[in-house]
């Protein structure tokens, strides 16, 4: 599983650079970071190698379709009149 790095004392300290009081700041903060944590947990996120597979069933498709596109084609130019 993937994990995303906050840095909850910086943004902290972004937000109180701002104007905003300290204990509103890290109380943000850390809501955001368990915001993230929730999120990681429940979300999978996608792979390299389901990417991969979905390159190739795209890439199945695709060659799928200018086949019957080609046989169309070709179907038509037989009923045409010589």
């Amino acid at each position: 599983m993937s994990t995303i790095t906050f840095d909850t004392l910086k943004f902290a300290k972004k937000l109180e650079n701002a104007g905003m009081p300290q204990a509103t700041a890290e109380a943000i903060a850390e809501a955001q970071s368990e915001a993230f944590e929730e999120m990681t947990k429940t979300k999978e996120l996608s792979t390299k190698n389901d990417l991969m597979e979905l390159k190739y069933d795209l890439l199945k498709w695709i060659v799928g379709l200018a086949f019957a596109q080609f046989a169309l084609l070709i179907g038509i130019l037989m009923k045409l009149p010589h």
